[in-house]
């Protein structure tokens, strides 16, 4: 008997869901549902989901970081693909090399997209060669020693209660990008959440300072 696979897809773009729900169904023979940040976790614990696609150009990295980290944690048989992944932003923080299959940049196609789901259904990951080659640097940084300049001085600001804004005031950025310094930097020390950091800060801003 045929096993259905369910893929979720986590978009904000109706017409995105629609427009992949009327493709991938036949050409993959799977069930698509669809899901927002909100509801996708729901949507794992009830369902058997074996891939979870993300949309970055309608979800916010750091909700889509957040998900990842709830899949790594909780839902680890469940493989993750990021479509419309940002080149001119470095979010390669949101790849992890147990869960994450994919990654397809902005400007790929559904052609492009579609040969690559066929080989991510074969059990092969589908990553760009510069992601690829940028990632190998990155996961062999150890942790709080790699810590950037920039992200050891936005770690610091946390301690004094600054909101992002605040911190992008302070260092003459936008504010986007002090959310992306605090993505890596979540990353690199093991945290999930902004009181998460704060508290690593208090115990290891010794090791941080500059």
């Amino acid at each position: 008997m045929f096993k259905v696979i369910n893929w979720v897809i986590v978009s904000r773009s109706r017409l995105l869901v629609d427009l992949l729900d009327c493709r991938w169904p036949q050409e993959f023979l799977v069930k698509l549902a669809k899901a927002t940040p909100a509801t996708m976790s729901s949507q794992l614990s009830e369902q058997q989901i074996s891939l979870v696609v993300f949309d970055l150009a309608t979800i916010d990295l750091q909700q889509a970081y957040q998900l990842q980290r709830l899949i790594e944690r909780e839902h680890y048989v469940v493989k993750t693909v990021f479509i419309n992944f940002p080149k001119q932003v470095d979010a390669k923080f949101l790849i992890h090399p147990v869960t994450t299959s994919g990654a397809f940049y902005t400007d790929a196609d559904l052609a492009e997209i579609s040969s690559g789901f066929n080989e991510i259904l074969k059990g092969r990951s589908v990553i760009p060669n510069d992601l690829h080659k940028s990632l190998m640097g990155f996961e062999n940084e150890d942790e709080s020693e790699h810590l950037t300049i920039r992200e050891r001085e936005v770690l610091q600001a946390l301690l004094t209660g600054s909101t992002n804004l605040d911190i992008a005031n302070q260092l003459f950025v936008s504010e986007s990008t002090i959310k992306t310094h605090l993505y890596r930097a979540f990353r690199k020390i093991g945290v999930s959440s902004r009181g998460q950091a704060i508290a690593w800060a208090q115990t290891h801003m010794h090791e941080v300072r500059v």
